[in-house]
């Protein structure tokens, strides 16, 4: 195994008003969703899937799919469920968002779009997933880039209290465990959001036609259900299906990633920015980088950045197969 020198990277700003909006969307059938996403760049180019986190959505990309569309790659970012035009087929469904099921629906749309690998990276919900794909099913993964690093959830780990600062910053978290908390986050979702933007990217100046762009995704009706479910469950506090119990054991057992990998800090990471505290869950070729003055937001804050920790990634990649 080789790794390659960790890089600290300042980070290019996006030009302003450079790229505001994807074309028309597509939809795909997928497992138990319609999927809504945007596809850009040629047909046979390099595949890479881009996978947003809450409060966010497929605009957090918006900047970083050009930049990859002209390099070569066929760039696919969909909506998380729960999120813009992704829809469920049933009603009857139970609106889980525990990470198995979320990752299984990437691949599930990989599946309908006749994908067998790509490049996959994301950050928040998306590093997860992200992080998922690459531990559970790697031969669908080609690279990985995942912001905030090595974040599968172990709820075993998460039964463990932290230090009270610590504890401070995932007060949204404990809001959400409350029946007060998800009538307040179905009451007052936009305000909500746009404050989770701003405590998470405290130097990211962005305006309210760019805050608004996003929020039109939390209008989706399971939006609500998803998000609560999602933060309950890692607490413990809600059920998973049982039809997942085997993954999560395997997930549990916070199992090593052995594909090509390259992860970001930022300063939202806090004292986690070097990279230190997971550097041994990352088997295979290996990079991390350090953004300064850069939040959770990373694609957003950050997207030349981001747009090339994707082609290095690639590049480690082929390095791994030589």
């Amino acid at each position: 195994m080789s790794t390659i020198k960790e890089a600290k990277l300042a980070a290019t700003a996006p030009v302003p008003g450079m790229n505001k909006a994807f074309g028309p969307l597509k939809q795909a059938d997928a497992g138990v969703l319609n999927i809504g996403y945007a596809e850009v760049g040629p047909s046979n180019g390099r595949l890479v899937v881009l996978l947003h986190g809450w409060p966010y959505d497929i605009h957090s990309f918006v900047e970083v799919v050009p930049v990859l569309a002209s390099a070569g790659y066929r760039v696919i970012v969909p909506y998380l469920r729960g999120y813009g035009t992704t829809r469920f087929l049933s009603g009857e469904t139970f609106r889980n968002a525990q990470q198995s099921a979320v990752a299984l629906d990437i691949i599930a749309l990989m599946d309908a779009l006749r994908i067998e690998t790509a490049i996959v990276a994301g950050f928040d919900w998306g590093a997860r997933t992200a992080n998922v794909i690459a531990a559970l099913w790697p031969q669908r993964c080609r690279a990985l880039v995942a912001v905030g690093g090595y974040i599968i959830t172990s709820l075993q780990a998460n039964r463990q209290p932290l230090p009270p600062q610590a504890e401070y910053g995932w007060w949204y978290q404990y809001y959400f465990a409350t029946e007060r908390g998800r009538l307040g986050y179905s009451k007052y979702t936009r305000e909500f959001n746009k404050l989770i933007w701003k405590l998470g990217s405290p130097k990211w100046a962005f305006d309210d036609a760019t805050f608004d762009r996003t929020a039109d995704a939390f209008d989706n009706p399971d939006h609500v259900d998803i998000v609560i479910h999602n933060y309950r469950w890692r607490l413990g506090l809600a059920q998973g299906e049982p039809r997942y119990d085997d993954l999560e054991q395997k997930l549990s057992e916070e199992p090593v990633i052995r594909v090509p990998t390259i992860t970001i800090g930022s300063d939202f990471d806090g004292p986690r920015a070097d990279g230190t505290t997971y550097r041994a869950k990352f088997s295979g070729k290996y990079s991390h980088r350090i953004l300064k003055d850069i939040g959770h937001n990373v694609p957003q804050e950050a997207p030349q950045a981001l747009a090339q920790a994707v082609m290095d990634a690639e590049a480690l990649a082929r390095e791994d197969s030589q």
